[in-house]
């Protein structure tokens, strides 16, 4: 766990928030956060388009970060409402999101609670969310709950080489437990990545 030194000179453990806040800065440094390169954005368009409904659907962007996937699926037609634990990163988002001419819908909040109402979307996005969560069930069960009937699950996750994430099969065991669909995507193609992945990085989606 990262730390702080406080007034007093003593280490302090940093809150998530506060990791996250000190990562805002550069966070979309890294192709497939910032979606700079054109052929990175355009490679999670052709992914992540044909996985919603018909705009304008209602997308929850769970642990948004900067906003660049709201941002995206805006672009499209959709009525993205984004949710972040760093308010640095919410100000990066909420930024991000006017400035193309959107009105931003963004705010701080947990993405283990998130503070909507039950069937309040048509789609729940996480991107490297789920493997982060103290109880990934739990918080599953919670996103699977914000879900209007006939809506769609859709989890980018992975396991990395340094043995952190989770594996497809974890995760499709997870959702299955609530859901009757729960569909893999391998995404181990260097486009959305910006460089040559060796480690399991994937997409499950569950539309039932």
């Amino acid at each position: 766990m990262a730390c702080a030194v406080s007034g007093s000179g003593h280490y302090e453990p940093m809150t998530t928030a506060e990791q996250w806040d000190a990562e805002a800065a550069s966070f979309d440094d890294q192709p497939d956060h910032g979606l700079r390169d054109a052929a990175v954005r355009t490679a999670w368009a052709d992914l992540l388009l044909p996985l919603m409904p018909p705009a304008p659907a209602r997308i929850a962007d769970i642990g948004c970060g900067t906003g660049t996937l709201s941002l995206l699926l805006s672009d499209a037609g959709h009525r993205v409402s984004g949710l972040d634990i760093s308010p640095a990163m919410v100000a990066l988002a909420t930024t991000k999101v006017a400035r193309a001419g959107y009105e931003p819908d963004v705010r701080g909040g947990d993405a283990a609670a998130p503070p909507w109402h039950p069937g309040s979307f048509d789609v729940v996005l996480t991107r490297h969310v789920l493997w982060a969560m103290d109880d990934p069930d739990a918080a599953l069960a919670r996103w699977i709950e914000l879900l209007a009937p006939h809506g769609r699950l859709v989890l980018i996750e992975g396991r990395w080489s340094t043995g952190a994430g989770l594996s497809a099969a974890r995760v499709c065991g997870l959702v299955r437990r609530y859901r009757a669909e729960a569909d893999v995507t391998v995404l181990d193609d260097a486009r959305y990545w910006g460089a040559p992945v060796s480690d399991e990085r994937y997409v499950v989606v569950s539309r039932s």
